[in-house]
């Protein structure tokens, strides 16, 4: 043998384990891949075997699926040894040089053609099998390509593996053993040498317990919830084990000796007992399942626009599926004259879906429920209320039924009021047509003066039309409800109409506010109502202050005529103030004797800028705002320390923490804007607020009056010190520090005093740098109309209000008893309104 041909023989010879590797691995692949059906059938049917499907099934739907189970095993068979080749050792070869780079077991089998003579030539042949041959002392198996997803492209075998994963973890290779009596067709006889048996107590899934191996249990009594399942398998010879069971109250406690598998609900308390070898029993009592609950937890809120806020409290020991609301039409308590005269068509009671939680705990739980019933047309009526929810075991729990107006949407103007009467009377009944038809063409008779919108005004004769011809040809559903949608939108017209002018506008929200004075409203009602007021009496006053800027000279002939009040835009507000005060409070009479005061002044107003010119008004405004942050800032500063006393004793805070929030809500911890503020803040956390309150505060540093002198220099340094303070507060609320925010609100609010003190200052030097004609002027206008405005005589300071004594010389004895008597009489009026008469209650208990 030439060195030549020994380094080849050399070299294929240290290839034998690579190659017998490389074979076993193309015996593998081949092999998965011509019996992968077989083994996912086979491992299917192991998994649901050992899962126990066979034993949940009829027996004859169990031999079927043995049989499919055993056709689709033979022709995967088939399937495998028709593609199946056993791989050759040249093929193992040829997978190999494929394998390796440049094919050298193939260069290795190469001879040299020419030059096999020359030496040179032979042993550049040499170096070339010498590379080869180390080549090939490195060369390892070819790796073996199992991936097979082109063969099952739809994971049949990952769907195996995962169901035989669960068999192991939940099922028992012991079940396998029943498939011998399924192919016998025995009908569940027993194989097995011994009897046995499995149980198990499977709870609802509503419960979340956890289900019961019966063969761990302990003979004896056993608490079970109501509509749990009960599984029970025997194995052996049949007979030797027998069931009994009294728990599911179906005739007959016993089950046959020939059963193998029985299944029972609990439906009330009983025994559960297998008879023979290793037997045992167990007296099986009802785990209670109460009804759930639910009750109304506080009183139903309205809102100025119509919706209603139900607060409710619901609990039952597992969970609350659902709940409903239904309002029902009470007639009993329904005054059945004018448009409820006639008899009500059919409706459906008006029912609710409850709000639960989206997550968490639904055994114990309060939600609002919140919707809008303004548009049905039993909207004002009396109803009752009933709040009912049920639990998964179908138990039903009711609250007491709970007597009320339908909450809606109130109107205040008369003739949207009318309106929407007459809109209520037409869904009642359509017997009531021709007289909707009547009364509406009544309070249209005379629109001049009365009727300010037009458009409404239009809309409303097109639906007179309309009703009219209901009533002469046919009144149909349809036409009822399109009539009833029309009143609807042009009662919203004459209530919320726009109007440009704004003498106009002061006027409708005057009139809006009287007519919820004389019909009771509610504190949200009463609180937008005023908004409005403000809003329109400000537009109006800058409105008659650019006019009079205009006609300045005959203004300033009126004045000193002495024709025209004079105050200020905060002598105004106080007013307003003061008749909020006086609504909330139920003094519903003072308030109307307040207001029409203020209506008579109006018609005859001439704005007063405190005789110092456009500046003086804008200082009086940066005062108002610059008050207003004070009072927020220290509403936010109380409320960190009430969470700083929580952190320590929550118990004993919770209720000084609720008692100081609701005082903060109302206008006597500030005017009606910082309580609504307030309200809109409470879902943001208190570093959010703290960092609004620090904008607002420089944005009302770009816009003080006083520039240039001593004391509007000094403000401005000392709201710079209260804005840094804020910045720090804002940072150690972030963090979690509220002792030390507590500290530097403190800072802010005493650099926000001291801040304000300097701008009055400046607009007071300010006033004395106004010209000695002017002042005399002003002085004598002061004292020719030395009143305020509700007719009392100025102090002699010239401060609103009164030095006069409020007597003014009566018997205080007899005005104190006369105040009393009056006291009781009206709290003996049952027509006024409830909070009138809880007020006047208190006033007679406190005195």
């Amino acid at each position: 043998m030439t060195d030549s041909n020994r380094q080849k023989h050399d070299a294929l010879k240290g290839l034998a384990r690579p190659l017998r590797v490389t074979r076993l691995g193309m015996l593998a692949e081949r092999a998965l891949r011509s019996f992968w059906l077989l083994w996912t059938v086979l491992v299917f049917g192991l998994a649901l075997l050992m899962l126990g499907l066979q034993d949940f099934i009829a027996p004859k739907a169990a031999q079927i699926m043995l049989l499919a189970f055993g056709l689709a095993a033979i022709y995967g068979l088939i399937y495998g040894l028709r593609r199946f080749r056993w791989p050759s050792k040249s093929e193992a070869r040829a997978r190999l040089d494929a394998s390796l780079a440049g094919h050298p077991i193939t260069a290795l089998t190469d001879t040299q053609a020419v030059g096999a003579q020359d030496l040179a030539s032979k042993a550049v042949w040499q170096a070339h099998l010498a590379r080869i041959t180390a080549r090939l002392k490195r060369a390892k198996a070819a790796p073996a390509d199992l991936q097979i997803s082109r063969y099952d492209p739809y994971a049949f075998r990952y769907m195996a593996l995962l169901l035989l994963l669960v068999a192991l973890i939940f099922g028992s290779v012991a079940r396998v053993a029943s498939v011998v009596e399924i192919a016998s067709g025995q009908g569940g006889a027993a194989q097995a040498a011994a009897p046995s048996w499995e149980g198990w107590i499977a709870p609802p899934a509503y419960t979340g317990k956890p289900s019961l191996y019966l063969n761990d249990l302990p003979a004896g009594d056993l608490l079970v919830p109501k509509g749990a399942r009960i599984t029970v398998r025997l194995y052996g010879e049949a007979g030797a084990l027998t069931l009994h069971e009294t728990v599911s109250g179906e005739a007959g406690d016993e089950t046959g000796p020939d059963a193998v598998r029985h299944e029972m609900t609990v439906n009330q308390a009983g025994i559960l007992q297998i008879d023979g070898q290793g037997g045992v029993g167990w007296n099986i009592a009802l785990l209670p399942d109460l009804s759930p609950e639910v009750r109304f937890d506080g009183d139903l809120l309205r809102e100025a626009s119509g919706v209603m806020r139900q607060p409710f409290a619901a609990q039952d020991d597992y969970a609350v599926v659902s709940g409903q609301a239904e309002f029902r039409l009470d007639l009993a308590n329904l005054d059945r004259r004018y448009g409820q005269a006639a008899p009500p068509e059919p409706r459906e009671n008006v029912i609710l879906d409850l709000p639960l939680p989206f997550a968490g705990d639904r055994r114990k739980f309060s939600e609002d429920l919140v919707d809008d019933l303004s548009k049905h047309p039993w909207s004002g009526l009396p109803v009752t209320l009933t709040l009912t929810v049920q639990d998964a075991q179908g138990q039903i729990g009711n609250s007491a039924a709970k007597p009320m107006l339908m909450p809606g949407r109130r109107f205040f103007a008369p003739l949207a009021a009318a309106v929407i009467e007459q809109r209520r009377d037409l869904l009642w009944s359509r017997q009531n047509a021709a007289r909707v038809t009547q009364v509406l063409r009544a309070v249209t008779h005379r629109p001049d003066g009365f009727v300010r919108n037009d458009s409404a005004y239009l809309m409303l004769r097109v639906a007179i039309r309309r009703l009219e011809s209901g009533v002469a040809f046919n009144m149909t559903t349809e036409l009822q409800n399109e009539i009833a949608d029309a009143l609807w939108e042009i009662a919203l017209l004459f209530e919320d109409g726009s109007l440009a002018d704004a003498k106009q506008r002061l006027k409708r929200a005057q009139e809006r506010l009287s007519e919820a004075m004389k019909n009771g409203a509610s504190k949200d009602e009463i609180a937008e109502l005023m908004d409005e007021l403000r809003d329109a009496t400000k537009d109006y006053m800058n409105q008659l202050a650019e006019q009079q800027g205009k006609d300045g000279s005959e203004n300033q002939q009126q004045a000193q005529k002495g024709d025209t009040f004079k105050f200020s835009q905060q002598e105004l507000q106080a007013l307003m103030d003061r008749i909020q005060e006086l609504m909330e409070e139920g003094r519903m009479e003072e308030a109307q004797e307040l207001m029409q005061r203020m209506n008579e002044m109006m018609e005859n107003l001439r704005i007063t800028e405190g005789g110092q010119g456009g500046e003086q008004g804008e200082g009086q405004q940066s005062m108002q705002n610059l008050k207003d942050s004070l009072r927020d800032q220290q509403g936010l500063s109380d409320e960190a320390f009430r969470d700083l006393q929580e952190q320590f004793n929550p118990d004993a805070q919770a209720g000084e923490g609720d008692q100081n929030r609701s005082n903060n809500d109302g206008r006597g911890q500030g005017d009606g804007e910082s309580g609504q503020q307030g309200g809109k803040q409470g879902k943001q956390s208190l570093a959010d607020r703290q960092q609004a309150l620090r904008d607002e505060l420089q944005r009302q540093q770009g816009a003080l009056p006083g520039a240039g002198t001593a004391e509007g220099d000094a403000a401005r340094q000392n709201l710079d010190k209260a804005g840094r303070a804020m910045d720090k507060a804002e940072q150690a609320l972030r963090d979690d520090r509220l002792a030390e925010a507590l500290d530097n609100q403190a800072e802010a609010l005493e650099a926000m005093r001291e801040g304000l003190r300097n701008l009055n200052d400046a607009i007071a030097r300010n006033e004395q740098q106004q010209s000695p004609g002017e002042q005399g002027q002003s002085m004598g206008r002061d004292s020719a109309n030395a009143r305020d405005p509700l007719g009392r005589s100025n102090g002699g300071r010239g401060q609103a209000g009164s030095d006069e004594s409020l007597l003014q010389g009566q018997d205080v004895y007899r005005r104190a008893r006369e105040l009393l008597d009056e006291l009781r009489r009206r709290s003996g009026d049952q027509n006024r309104p409830d909070v009138e008469l809880d007020y006047l209650k208190r006033l007679l208990d406190r005195f």
